[in-house]
């Protein structure tokens, strides 16, 4: 079995910084994470792995100092990451980096199960991962919670949803969007730190992936921001105090002044 998993690098904090060029996040000097779900999707790869065996493979798309995030994918049991990385991605819409993804998937080889995290914070489309399956056509199975089982060819998951839980079985290959489990993603051990500075990270470029330039990032994509900017903040209420007939005269002043 062959396990990819999706992995995305996110700010590690709500004050971010946009181009006013591009519209697009400046990443730059920004402290980075591992998007929270898709560390619950490299959770369940590696759980895959040691009940059915095979190996995972973790692959992002992003500048180059992604490559911190898969080396941190590596240092809990990942066993070895492509970065997909070009100056020509930047600015990529949800179903250009989806393409971008597939078609370094299939230069890699491909997978039986391809896991992504439910959404990343930083856009929270929830997008990418369905827009793999699709460009590949292939299944895909939305708020995984688990694996309960790998048959001949099909597997079967355990889905939570606001309406409750359900068992779904799929054809392989088939991808599976992750959502929180009922366990945390485990902590990197020792040898799993230094293993991740020493391993090797391909990197995947435009070039490498036979890619047109006006295919892939913000030239390659049918969406793009016209105009973004910081909501007002909205100011707090009141506290008035005073007898109760002042108050409600108060009270019916403000409202009229709402409505």
């Amino acid at each position: 079995m062959r396990y990819i998993t999706c992995i995305k690098q996110v700010p590690n904090t709500t004050d971010v910084r946009i181009n006013p060029e591009t519209n697009t996040l400046v990443r730059e000097g920004v402290e980075s994470v591992v998007n929270p779900f898709d560390m619950y999707a490299i959770e369940l790869a590696l759980s895959l792995r040691e009940k059915f065996g095979g190996e995972v493979i973790g692959i992002s798309m992003g500048p180059p100092q992604a490559e911190e995030a898969l080396r941190e994918a590596i240092s809990v049991g990942v066993d070895r990451a492509y970065l997909v990385t070009d100056k020509s991605f930047a600015g990529a819409d949800t179903l250009a980096t989806s393409r971008t993804l597939v078609t370094a998937i299939r230069y890699i080889g491909g997978a039986d199960v391809i896991l992504v995290g439910k959404q990343a914070i930083d856009g929270d489309t929830a997008q990418v991962g369905p827009g793999i399956a699709e460009s590949m056509n292939i299944g895909q199975v939305t708020f995984v919670r688990d694996v309960t089982e790998i048959g001949d060819g099909t597997l079967r998951v355990l889905r939570i949803t606001d309406k409750g839980r359900s068992e779904v079985e799929a054809e392989l290959p088939v991808l599976l969007s992750v959502t929180k489990l009922d366990r945390e993603p485990r902590l990197p051990s020792l040898r799993g730190k230094l293993r991740a500075k020493k391993e090797k990270i391909e990197h995947l470029d435009a070039k490498v992936l036979n890619l047109p330039e006006g295919s892939v990032g913000l030239a390659g994509s049918p969406t793009q921001v016209i105009r973004i900017f910081t909501p007002q903040k909205h100011t707090q209420g009141e506290i008035k105090r005073g007898k109760p007939d002042e108050l409600g005269s108060w009270l019916v002043e403000k409202l009229r002044g709402v409505l």
